[in-house]
């Protein structure tokens, strides 16, 4: 009897964690949007920016898996250059936007690419996935006068 009851306990831990891969891989990770910052970042620096940001708006361009996309922004006046989740944001400056908490994020983007040239920002977003405002963490790094980014949804 014990050993049907340890063999079973056994069985939905695997069960549960094999479950549980399943659901973190439907997310980006950190290490995903950092790898994905530096691809940007080196296409950017390769083939210009014009180009670069074509592959990033582009779904099929090879920026965008799952939650994980590129995004582009000014760093003089918050406007979007390039949106791998959102085209209608392009052209549109977010330097006053708020997240969901009252926190002017790009504004702490800008001035994190400007001080340290990269580096983590956290706020509120909405995921493309669940159209649900969910807590997100951005990784950017500073080109020339833009940031590239990419955020993981952590909701």
């Amino acid at each position: 009897m014990l050993r049907k009851l340890v063999t079973a306990l056994f069985a939905m831990a695997a069960i549960a964690g094999v479950h549980f891969v399943a659901v973190a891989n439907e997310n980006g990770s950190a290490d995903e949007a950092k790898i994905m910052v530096e691809k940007a970042f080196t296409l950017v620096s390769k083939e210009g920016k014009e180009k670069a940001y074509e592959a990033f708006n582009d779904p099929n361009g090879g920026f965008k898996d799952r939650d994980l996309y590129v995004f582009i922004i000014a760093l003089n006046d918050g406007v979007v250059q390039a949106h791998g989740a959102n085209k209608a944001l392009i052209g549109k400056s977010l330097l006053n936007v708020k997240d969901g908490d009252g926190r002017l994020f790009i504004q702490d983007m800008i001035a994190l690419a400007k001080g340290e040239g990269t580096g983590w920002i956290d706020y509120k977003w909405p995921n493309p996935t669940t159209k649900k405002v969910e807590p997100k963490s951005s990784y950017v790094k500073k080109f020339d006068d833009v940031l590239v980014g990419v955020g993981i949804y952590k909701g």
